[in-house]
């Protein structure tokens, strides 16, 4: 094996295990959120000033003398805590792939282009993830900083999936593999459209989350009551609310989260409409087993994603069953980026690095 191919799979594989660890990530981030622990530490990035928690008597009295407005909970102190060491290690991993990609690209005994301006922008993205990390905690769970918290996470799972594949497209190309069905090319911008409406999907469902409103909706397949008469946008969507002490547990009157609940399920109709659309049209008119499978693959997460979101409202919001529908969203995204990327793959390659 020559030194190139050592440093692409070296290179790879911390790609490939930041990727790993940016779903872990996701899936606490959710977990955390669902358990109300987003300010199970009152500062940031200590607990209570401390590296973990509080834990001995001595240690919880000091502590909540210091913030006598937020009692002590460790259940919560350490979800929040885990969630952020994991949050920690994937910046350091990112760093690290950033420092390697710049050493790789610009030495001088290197005859590949490893691509530079995709890691370094990761970089940036997770340098502003900490930072809605750190608003989060300190505006008291502000549902815009929580669902761009909850965005930055998917867009740094998107960026490390997207640099996976363009670091292995070359490995691809030289064997001279060609997953692209040229009658297909057409549907490469339906699947970046595809990309652009699960992306508002996505976000829809954080600030459905942030603002609790899941549960604002507890009957199938239409919402309780009056619910016509209660929709009202005025207010739902003021992405600056009023100043308050703390937003946790929500400060939208219930007209307005019923409002935010349906336009989360008339998205999730136009958005399982579309991806369902592309996924058997590409299926149908695929001659390549490697995008059948990908298309394949994506109706079958979609059929999982609905599912779940429907269970989210039958079973009255399950923990499990919520942190799932955070996890297969993610990986509904994965699924399109990648059959978006096949169906572009031998065109514009520079636009990835």
């Amino acid at each position: 094996m020559t030194d190139h191919s050592k440093n692409t799979q070296n290179l790879s594989r911390l790609v490939l295990t930041s990727l790993l660890l940016a779903i872990v990530v996701i899936g606490l981030g959710a977990y955390t959120r669902l358990t109300h622990a987003g300010l199970g530490c009152p500062d940031w990035p200590t607990c209570y000033g401390l590296l973990d928690v509080p834990q001995t008597s001595a240690q919880i009295a000091a502590a909540e003398q210091a913030f006598p407005q937020k009692p002590v909970e460790p259940a919560k102190a350490w979800n929040e805590m885990i969630h952020r060491y994991f949050a920690g290690s994937l910046g350091l991993l990112i760093a690290a792939i950033a420092f390697f990609s710049v050493k790789l690209r610009f030495s001088k005994r290197s005859t590949i282009r490893y691509p530079v301006i995709l890691p370094l922008f990761i970089l940036c993205v997770v340098i502003f993830q900490a930072a809605l990390g750190m608003w989060t905690v300190t505006l008291k769970l502000m549902p815009i900083v929580v669902m761009g918290h909850l965005l930055g996470g998917f867009t740094t799972l998107c960026l490390l999936f997207l640099l996976y594949l363009r670091i292995n497209a070359k490995g691809i190309n030289a064997q001279g593999g060609n997953l692209v069905d040229w009658q297909l090319k057409k549907y490469s911008s339906y699947a970046l459209l595809g990309i652009s409406i699960l992306t508002a999907q996505i976000a829809l469902g954080g600030w459905t989350s942030s603002n609790y409103a899941a549960m604002s909706c507890v009957e199938l397949p239409i919402c309780q009551g009056d619910w016509l008469g209660n929709l009202t946008f005025e207010q739902s969507f003021d992405l600056i609310p009023p100043n308050k002490d703390s937003y946790e547990f929500g400060h939208l009157e219930h007209n307005e989260r019923v409002t935010i609940h349906v336009s989360h399920r008339i998205g999730a109709i136009i958005t399982g409409v579309f991806i369902a659309w592309l996924a058997i049209m590409v299926f149908l008119r695929a001659r390549t087993h490697a995008i059948k499978s990908t298309a394949l693959v994506l109706l079958s997460l979609l059929i999982v994603q609905i599912s779940l979101g429907i269970s989210n409202i039958w079973f009255s919001l399950p923990l499990k069953v919520a942190v799932a529908h955070n996890l297969v969203a993610a990986c509904l995204m994965l699924s399109l980026i990648t059959l978006a990327y096949k169906l572009r793959q031998n065109s514009e390659e520079s636009f990835y690095e």
